[in-house]
């Protein structure tokens, strides 16, 4: 049943439906585990990532509502249930217990990586099929990869 009318072709509603949902789930899975870490993290550092973590949720979860309603705007319905984002989430997660600070940022590097990556994909997919959707995604690109650069910036110079 579909309630919303999409003004997209079929294929491009398509294509443009599951960019934004596995978004969707990515920026959802995102604010769960930055929250995660940002209530379990030690060390000299706890405050300034402590904040930078909050920084994160609120990104997440300010875009993940904007991608949700644009699928819904598109007749897909967005499902953000407990169980379609734990069973999809792809990103690297939080472990149990207390966190070092050291390691919150390797995370929090790592996964904002990954997601940049899965993003950048799913802007060259709805270049075509929908140039808004890719717009939104590209305003998302960029506000992850500027808190990517925050964290990367907080172990310097590298321990690698």
């Amino acid at each position: 049943m579909t309630v919303v009318h999409s003004t997209l072709p079929e294929s491009a509603r398509a294509i443009t439906g599951e960019a934004l949902q596995e978004t969707l789930v990515d920026l959802v899975g995102l604010s769960l585990m930055a929250k995660q870490a940002h209530w379990n993290i030690v060390g000299p550092r706890f405050r300034s990532i402590h904040l930078q973590l909050d920084e994160v949720v609120a990104t997440a979860r300010s875009y993940s509502d904007t991608v949700a309603e644009r699928a819904a705007a598109l007749g897909v319905p967005p499902d953000g249930r407990p169980e379609t984002i734990g069973s999809a989430y792809g990103l690297p997660g939080a472990k149990e217990g207390w966190l070092r600070d050291t390691d919150v940022v390797r995370l929090m590097v790592e996964s904002l990586g990954t997601a940049i990556g899965r993003l950048r994909n799913r802007v060259d997919a709805t270049a075509e099929p929908d140039p808004v959707t890719q717009d939104l995604l590209i305003g998302l690109t960029a506000e992850l990869e500027k808190q990517r650069w925050m964290f990367e910036a907080e172990n310097w110079p590298r321990e690698d």
